[in-house]
């Protein structure tokens, strides 16, 4: 194993950090970032006993990267009755996203805070028998300690921005000593295969395989509220704002107000990437004199309402089967965009910003199958939403976009098998 002194001051740091955590604990507490009632998992107090035979550990930073693995998990589940499945991540969005959907055989902890103590006690109650990071979340301490427990660790579905290579290069022992912990790694892309490289992970490890998110099942939804909407709805064209940010509204408010001119009964449904916006969106619609309703106070969808404000969590799926047209979020602001699978799976044509780098492979892929389209105004998004409006267009665009998201449902299986082989590799060496 690389040695780094750099890594070696951070541990020993991390060895005594137990006050510097507890007061970024104590302040992440006042800024509603954590969940009072479940703060001791943050210092690796188990909240439930550990569950007997054998068991897979999944670390996922946030909503997205933990939703990629439910068809994973369901799948090994499946395949492997024995196995459990514990699910962490840091968030409180995360952790409520799980609880509502996670199989029988998983359960949802938090991650704990990287203070060594903290570490130690969280492995000692949990002893998995296989370590599995998702994307590129890197914690110095819990990685060391998991390995020096001679714990085996895969990195799946990894990506990595430019902005933390950049990063991790001005630590590049510490880098190299931390990635080359793990035993076998997939990526999304080229890009981060070449970071990782870069870094100090073997390529000998390394395998591209694409997104985790190709191959995830599409997003639930209540069939009856589909079917009650669709009556409501009676026909009514429908276009829809995806898990929008701030300013991203705007822009779609703006070109609904063209598209209206050429569609008068046309409705916009937005769908803010964070629900407690909710007042902040009305407040703002109240501002421009724009008739809607409101889905997080019960209100129903009527005739004059131009937009539905869906600001509540976890109905993506039903949004995407009712609207055949999806503006995909975080793209028209610098954040990265969101997963554009999730709508592809569903049958809902693309639209999307220039800011994409989160799935730029995936997204060029979905553009060169004129699966989806780049808009950067208000102009443009309602001329693509007018053209969109076409039912045989639209049709086109979606089925395009349905046979890319297909064609990636391999990266699943592959994920799967590296962790069976890996694990039938532990029984075999416990035998």
């Amino acid at each position: 194993m690389s040695f780094s002194p750099a890594l070696a001051l951070y541990l020993a740091f991390s060895a005594r950090a137990t006050g510097y955590a507890e007061r970024k604990l104590a302040a992440r507490l006042d800024a509603g970032k954590e969940d009072a009632e479940r703060l001791d998992e943050r210092r690796g107090i188990a909240s439930r006993p550990r569950p007997d035979g054998p068991l897979v550990w999944f670390h996922a930073a946030s909503v997205g990267e933990s939703l990629s693995l439910l068809e994973l998990i369901r799948r090994l589940a499946e395949d492997r009755p024995e196995l459990k499945f514990l699910v962490t991540t840091g968030t409180v969005t995360s952790a409520e996203v799980m609880s509502a959907r996670l199989p029988p055989e998983a359960f949802h902890q938090f991650i704990p805070v990287d203070a060594m103590p903290f570490v130690r006690r969280f492995l000692d109650h949990w002893k998995p028998d296989l370590a599995i990071w998702t994307e590129s979340e890197f914690w110095p301490s819990l990685i060391c300690e998991t390995k020096s427990r001679g714990i085996p660790m895969l990195l799946i579905n990894a990506r990595m921005s430019k902005t933390s290579h950049d990063r991790w290069r001005f630590l590049r022992g510490m880098a190299r000593a931390l990635v080359r912990r793990f035993d076998e790694a997939h990526v999304q892309d080229d890009i981060t295969a070449g970071y990782l490289r870069r870094l100090g992970l073997p390529m000998s490890r390394l395998k591209v395989t694409g997104t985790l998110k190709e191959g995830a099942a599409a997003l639930p939804c209540d069939e009856n509220e589909r079917t009650r909407l669709a009556r409501v709805l009676n026909g009514r064209p429908v276009w829809l704002a995806a898990s929008t940010h701030p300013g991203e509204e705007d822009v779609a408010l703006d070109a609904h107000a063209i598209a209206l001119r050429g569609n008068p009964r046309l409705l916009l449904v937005i769908v803010p990437r964070h629900p407690h916006r909710g007042d902040e969106l009305a407040e703002m619609l109240d501002r421009r004199g724009v008739q809607y309703a409101r889905r997080s106070k019960g209100e129903d969808i009527a005739g004059d309402d131009q937009v539905y404000l869906a600001d509540t969590m976890g109905e993506l799926g039903l949004w995407y089967r009712i609207a055949p047209i999806s503006f995909v979020g975080g793209s028209l602001e610098p954040i990265g965009g969101h997963n554009p699978f999730e709508p592809a799976a569903l049958g809902s044509a693309i639209l999307h910003g220039p800011y994409v780098s989160n799935f730029v492979d995936i997204f060029q892929r979905l553009s060169e199958a004129n699966a989806a389209r780049l808009i950067s105004s208000p102009a443009s998004m309602a001329e693509a939403v007018n053209d969109l409006l076409n039912p045989d267009v639209a049709a086109a665009a979606a089925h395009a976009a349905w046979e890319v998201c297909s064609a990636g449902a391999t990266v699943t299986d592959q994920a799967s098998d590296l962790i069976t082989d890996h694990l039938d590799r532990s029984e075999r060496r416990a035998g």
